[in-house]
């Protein structure tokens, strides 16, 4: 998402950046049903070292990552907030939660507060940043007081949906971008 500004100002320059995040979901397609290996690959985005998990979460993520490329690009808070969201928010829950994280959430064992914390904490921080960045070229335009708000809510129920014991049904990298979009549907109003 960082990279967008260098690209074009033409229509057709969000199909173009769309390639990048396209090779890497085909390429995760092709290491995860085992029609190449590559171990380097699958113990550089997994966490148990199985190349079907390529399928699950690194999937989902460079899916939603695709998806916000072609329909929200740089013009949309909706795109980027869900995207920090998922990269900074739900990235750093996980890295805090699992270093840091013995007191767990009383619904989710797996979950820890000093992980949700960080989810709220990184993910507003990340949205906010990145909502700046773009403002500097002028691909949006916000106030920022409501903006701010707007954000903590976003942050706030991103944050509650990947508390929830709901990882068996739905992975984090499809629950926090929707929960998020959905969110910034709402708050936005677009």
């Amino acid at each position: 998402m960082s990279s967008w500004p260098i690209f074009s100002s033409t229509t057709g320059a969000r199909y173009f950046a769309a390639i990048v995040p396209l090779i890497n979901c085909l390429r995760l397609v092709a290491y995860g049903l085992g029609l190449f290996t590559n171990e380097g690959l699958i113990k550089s985005v997994t966490r148990e070292g199985k190349r079907e998990e390529l399928l699950r979460g690194p999937l989902c993520y460079v899916l939603v990552l695709l998806v916000c490329t072609l329909f929200f690009w740089r013009q949309s808070p909706i795109g980027i907030v869900s995207l920090a969201m998922m990269s900074g928010g739900d990235g750093f829950a996980d890295i805090v939660g699992r270093r840091f994280g013995t007191l767990k959430l009383p619904y989710n064992k797996r979950k820890s507060w000093i992980g949700s914390i960080s989810m709220f904490t990184f993910g507003f921080l990340f949205s906010i940043g990145m909502l700046y960045y773009f403002s500097i070229f002028g691909y949006i335009h916000l106030e920022w007081m409501p903006v701010i708000e707007k954000v903590a809510i976003i942050s706030f129920v991103a944050t509650m949906v990947e508390s929830l014991p709901i990882d068996e049904v739905v992975d984090d990298n499809i629950s926090v971008p929707l929960s998020s979009m959905l969110t910034a549907f709402l708050v936005f109003g677009h």
